[in-house]
């Protein structure tokens, strides 16, 4: 092999460029799912919810994901991630801008129950793209890079969307934010092919990542994925995890205006904080376990290693519901939504580590489909528990606990992180 190859810099950065456009797909994701959140004690006052209203409303939508992603990983390895995502990406911009139009719980359910089948095409989409265009030492600080735009996302919708509320009322926040999907759409329509096709990718950039062994490309089973517990390590971590991540987008606001009487301007900078450090927490998460791969650990030991780290790091959340101060309340939040991000960029990574790219749609999707129903569980659990105690200290007393108990999930079930043998058909 010729000096050098094994460098990213010097086998072409068109991947970077793929990278990117993920990176923007999950900001827009997340502004469209924010919103809501954000506009919650506005819509509350406007429109007479309680709380199990908003938690039906927050139902509806992952009732719609864990639907969706039951489906829509197959449908990504069927229809590829260029036709795919466009697909997606164009119902859930439509389902957002639906927002404006509902006047009641039914019609803000409806609307968030299609955005929820939109947006479950987001994540498979994204790995699937990842698994395709780079190699299985770089995947995860890929992962962490785009699925920073979640966080960047969460980051604009409170400096856009109060601005937009106050201008054009809450209809134009929603229509404004659903719009910026088409823009997406035009630009990844005109960018993305597929490595092999892409006339911008050398055959340098294009050998580096296809660096890894060569895999099969037939078509594999349903029956050959859920047999196997490496896709139950995944699935079970992401049903105990991810609802920890719904919590901070859809309660964080209330709980910053429930306990501190911080009002929609005033949460502003509390939020920046908390999604600028969440934002720097799905880097480093990503970078950590690529970065100890390149020093020569192995690849089991550094995602896990980097897990455990993030694990740990969500535990003080439980302080948050009782300290006075705000400033610490919005760090201890701030600190467990950095942990989540660097936890997700590598619990997606897993996934592409232990089974072959034509299987990551659907192993993906599978196990998204388990975080939304996890999701659907905590928004019930939240609104019961908020409406009957008005506390927080509950709620983030599971969050502290749920990622040591997944992680001894996954260990128990996947300790080597080996490859799933998988029969075709």
């Amino acid at each position: 092999m010729a000096e050098g190859t094994d460098q990213p810099t010097a086998s072409g950065h068109h991947r970077w460029i793929i990278c990117a456009l993920l990176f923007f797909a999950a900001t827009v994701n997340y502004i469209d799912r924010q919103v809501i959140g954000l506009l919650k004690p506005t819509l509350q006052g406007e429109l007479g919810w309680n709380e199990i209203d908003y938690s039906n409303i927050v139902f509806a939508f992952q009732l719609a994901y864990a639907i969706g992603l039951l489906v829509v990983g197959r449908v990504m390895d069927w229809l590829g991630t260029r036709k795919g995502f466009s697909l997606a990406v164009f119902v859930w911009s439509l389902a957002a801008m639906a927002h404006a139009l509902a006047s009641s719980v039914t019609g803000f359910a409806a609307a968030r129950f299609a955005l929820g089948l939109g947006e479950s095409g987001s994540f498979p989409a994204s790995i699937k793209t990842v698994a395709e265009w780079f190699p299985k030492k770089e995947r995860a600080l890929a992962t962490g890079i785009f699925n920073s735009g979640t966080n960047v996302g969460a980051i604009v919708t409170p400096l856009v969307v109060p601005w937009l509320t106050l201008t054009w009322g809450w209809q134009g926040a929603f229509v404004a934010t659903g719009a910026i999907g088409f823009l997406w759409l035009v630009l990844w329509v005109a960018f993305y092919q597929h490595p092999e096709k892409h006339r911008r990718v050398s055959a340098a950039e294009l050998a580096y990542i296809r660096s890894d062994p060569a895999e099969s490309i037939t078509p594999i089973r349903w029956g050959s994925l859920v047999e196997h517990r490496q896709l139950w390590a995944f699935a079970i971590g992401k049903f105990l995890t991810d609802p920890i991540w719904w919590l901070y987008l859809f309660w964080v606001p209330d709980f910053l205006n429930r306990n501190y009487g911080l009002n929609l301007l005033g949460m502003m900078i509390p939020l920046l904080v908390i999604y600028n450090m969440a934002t720097v927490g799905s880097i480093f998460g990503g970078w950590l376990s690529s970065s100890l791969i390149q020093r020569g650990w192995g690849i089991n030991k550094s995602r896990k290693t980097a897990m455990l780290i993030c694990a740990l790091a969500v535990v003080p959340i439980v302080l948050a519901s009782h300290t006075p101060s705000v400033t610490v309340a919005v760090l201890l939040v701030g600190l467990a939504a950095a942990a989540h991000q660097g936890w997700s960029a590598n619990i997606f990574t897993i996934a592409s580590d232990m089974f072959p790219r034509r299987a990551i749609g659907s192993v993906v999707g599978f196990g998204g489909m388990a975080g939304a129903v996890g999701g659907m569980l905590i928004a019930k659990v939240v609104g019961y528990v908020l409406q009957w105690t008005g506390s927080y200290l509950p709620v983030f007393i599971i969050a502290a606990s749920a990622y040591l108990v997944a992680l001894g999930i996954i260990q128990l079930l996947a300790p080597r992180l080996e490859p799933a043998r998988i029969d075709a058909g």
